[in-house]
C-alpha cells in the first residue's frame, strides 16, 4: 500500500464517528470496566516491596530485569541551574506500544483495550491493543503471553502503517524509548475481540481525549506518530468544503495540518535550529548511588527531595485481576503536584502555527528534544517557585476562555507514575504577540511538527501528547 494511501485512510479515520459504537456507548463501557474491576492498590515501603531489594546503592529487581532506580548527577549550561542530583527510572529495554487497525465500513478503526494499571487515577483506561515491556512479552514475571502478542512479533502476517522508536519522559526515565507500532489486518480477516477490547475509529478517540484521564498516555504517544498527508491547493479547497457540510472545521487549521506551504520557516531551517541548540547545549549524566544524591532521602519507606517537592519514590502493593499477574509489588514515582504541557498557536500567513521549544532533559536520548512551548512537570510554576524562568507561562495562566482551543488533565504513563496527571492545553494569541522569539523557540505548521514523528528522538512524549488530541474540529 502506497503511504498516500496510508495517510488517506488515516485521515478518513480521524473525521470518523466509528461504525461499531457511539462515543456516548463506549464513556458508559469504560464506566462499567471501572465499576466491575477488582483492585487493591496501596503504598508501601520501599524496603518491604517483594521480589525489589536496596542493591549497589540502587533499587533492582531480583531477576536482573524490569527496571531499576538509579540516581544521577547532572551536568549542563541550559538555562539557569547547572548541576543536580535525582533519582531516574532505568529501563534499558525497548517495549512494544502498538495498535491493530482493520477497515470496517471502509473506516480504519484502531482495537484498544480497557487496562488497568496501577498508577492509573481511575484504575481503567484506553490502551494501545498490546502494551508490554521486553520483560512482560519475554514472561519474566512468569505470567501469561500478552494477548495478540503475535500480530506484532512477526508471528502473523499484517500490514505495518506506523513503526517507529519513540523516547519517553525524559525527566523521569534514562535513554528510554518504546516502539511505537500500528499495523493493520485484512478486512476479511476474523479476530477475536477478546473481552476488555473494542474498536475505536481515529475520531472517537481524539473526541475522547476531551475527556479527563480516559485515553492513556500509550495510547496517546503511538496516535500522534500517525500523519495525514500533503495536499494540494485544490484537494484543501474540496476538503474544507465538505468537512464544513459535516463539522465546525476551521480552514486555517486544516491547512496547518495538512499542507506543506504557507509555512514561516523552511523544514531545513528548522533542523538547522535543533542541530545548533544540540551542539550548544552539554548534557552530561553521570550515575551516583541512590545515598550519594545531594538533597535527596532514602529512610527506607520513600526516595524523596529533602524539601518534599519535584517527586518522590514509593513503594505501592497491587493486587488486579486480570492482569498477566494478579499480584505484584513495585517502585513507583509519584509526583508532588500536578504539572502544565501546553502549545501556544499563532496565525502567522493565514496559517496556524505552534510554538514549539527546544527543551533538555536528564533522561534525553539526544540532548534537547521539540517540547511544547511550556512544560512545567510540577506545581511550583503556579507559587510563583520555579528554580528557573519559564518563558510565556503568563499566556496560559491568564488565558481567556474564548481563546482556549483544549484544556484537559491528561494522566501519565500508569505503570510507572502514581496517579500522576498534567493539564494538557492549547491557548491561541492574536496579532500582539511577536513573531519573533526567544532562541529556543521556533514557530512551526501542524503540517511541519508532524514530519518529525517520523523520525527518533525529536518530539518528546509531551508534545506527542498534545499533537494527539489536535482534531480537525477546533
Amino acid at each position: 500500500m502506497h503511504i498516500e494511501q496510508i495517510e488517506l485512510d488515516f485521515l478518513i479515520s480521524a473525521i470518523s464517528q466509528g461504525n461499531v459504537i457511539s462515543t456516548d456507548k463506549v464513556l458508559a463501557w469504560m464506566k462499567q470496566q471501572n465499576d466491575e474491576v477488582v483492585s487493591n492498590i496501596r503504598q508501601i515501603p520501599l524496603e518491604e516491596v517483594r521480589n525489589w531489594s536496596y542493591r549497589e546503592d540502587r533499587l533492582r529487581h531480583d531477576s536482573g530485569k524490569f527496571f531499576s532506580i538509579d540516581g544521577i548527577r547532572i551536568t549542563t549550561n541550559y538555562l539557569d541551574v547547572s548541576t543536580w542530583d535525582q533519582p531516574i527510572i532505568n529501563q534499558p529495554e525497548i517495549g512494544f506500544l502498538g495498535f491493530i487497525t482493520k477497515k470496517i465500513g471502509g473506516v480504519v478503526h484502531f482495537l484498544a483495550q480497557a487496562k488497568i494499571e496501577p498508577g492509573n487515577l481511575n484504575i481503567v483506561q484506553l490502551s494501545p491493543t498490546l502494551q508490554a515491556t521486553r520483560s512482560n512479552f519475554m514472561q519474566v514475571h512468569g505470567g501469561k503471553k500478552p494477548n495478540y502478542l503475535d500480530y506484532f512479533n512477526g508471528v502473523r502476517k499484517v500490514r505495518v502503517l506506523v513503526d517507529q522508536l519513540q523516547s519517553e519522559q525524559g525527566a523521569r526515565f534514562l535513554q528510554k524509548r518504546n516502539r511505537n507500532i500500528i499495523v493493520e489486518i485484512s478486512e476479511n480477516e476474523e479476530i477475536e475481540v477478546k473481552e476488555n477490547f473494542i474498536w475505536l475509529s481515529l475520531g472517537q478517540f481524539k473526541e475522547l481525549m476531551r475527556y479527563p484521564n480516559v485515553v492513556n498516555m500509550d495510547s496517546r504517544t503511538v496516535i500522534s506518530c500517525i500523519r495525514f498527508g500533503n495536499y494540494s491547493e485544490h484537494s484543501l479547497k474540496m476538503m474544507s468544503a465538505f468537512l464544513k457540510l459535516n463539522t465546525k472545521s476551521d480552514d486555517q487549521l486544516i491547512y496547518s495540518m495538512l499542507s506543506h506551504n504557507n509555512h514561516l520557516h523552511e523544514l531545513e531551517e528548522i533542523i538547522q535550529w535543533m542541530t545548533s541548540l544540540k551542539f550548544k547545549y552539554e548534557l552530561d549524566v553521570e550515575k551516583i548511588g541512590i545515598s550519594k544524591m545531594n538533597n535527596w532521602i532514602y529512610d527506607g519507606n520513600t526516595i524523596h527531595h529533602e524539601a518534599n517537592k519535584y517527586f518522590d519514590v514509593i513503594g505501592v502493593r497491587c493486587e488486579i485481576a486480570n492482569r498477566e499477574v494478579v499480584s505484584w509489588d513495585q517502585p513507583m514515582v509519584r509526583s508532588a503536584q500536578h504539572g502544565l504541557m501546553g502549545f501556544l498557536v499563532k496565525k502567522i500567513n493565514g496559517i496556524y502555527h505552534f510554538l514549539v521549544q527546544a527543551k533538555l532533559e536528564s533522561g534525553n536520548f539526544d540532548i534537547v528534544e521539540m517540547a511544547p512551548t511550556v512544560q512545567c512537570l510540577t506545581g511550583n510554576y503556579r507559587k510563583g517557585l520555579n528554580e528557573y524562568t519559564i518563558p510565556y507561562l503568563e499566556y496560559f495562566m491568564n488565558a481567556s476562555k474564548e481563546n482556549i482551543w483544549y484544556s484537559t488533565y491528561q494522566s501519565e504513563e500508569g505503570g510507572r507514575f502514581f496517579q500522576e496527571q498534567n493539564l494538557n492545553t492549547i491557548v491561541e494569541v492574536g496579532d500582539d504577540f511577536p513573531v519573533e522569539v526567544d532562541l529556543n523557540y521556533c514557530w512551526m505548521t501542524l503540517n511541519q511538527i508532524l514530519s518529525f514523528v517520523t523520525y527518533n528522538n525529536y518530539l518528546n512524549i509531551a508534545a506527542r501528547s498534545l499533537l494527539s488530541a489536535i482534531s480537525f474540529v477546533k
